[in-house]
């Protein structure tokens, strides 16, 4: 087992990782559209969309892994409402390859969040 750690996503905020390597399986943990840069929320639904991704995207490369490698994703909104706007950039991160995926509304998400997502990959 392998904790990864990337400079170029935001750093951990509580007792977890961002991501664990296992047997081949690399497991990241959700992502909110916080800016690595500027410590901050970016603004809106297909602003923090991007940044999520973004964000997941650079803590894959540094397990080893890429979007391209994804086997599953889960998707938290706070509005469900904003699920058409989420699809169309999450369409853009994954053109030919679609992983399984899960999408739903929750109650709240931390620092007000308009959406987290979490993913797990292979190496």
């Amino acid at each position: 087992m392998k904790y990864i750690q990337s400079d170029k996503a935001p750093k951990v905020v509580g007792p977890y990782s961002q991501a664990i390597e296992a047997n081949g399986l690399v497991f990241c943990s959700g992502q909110i559209g916080i800016d690595p840069d500027a410590g901050t929320l970016v603004e809106g639904i297909e602003n923090q969309t991007k940044q999520v991704l973004d964000n997941l995207k650079h803590v894959l490369e540094e397990a080893g892994s890429g979007l391209e490698k994804v086997v599953k994703s889960t998707v938290y909104l706070s509005d469900i409402s904003d699920y058409s706007k989420m699809n169309e950039i999450y369409s853009q991160y994954f053109t030919d390859h679609k992983p399984a995926r899960a999408a739903f509304a929750v109650a709240a998400l931390p620092l007000k969040a308009l959406i987290e997502i979490e993913m797990v990959a292979v190496k």
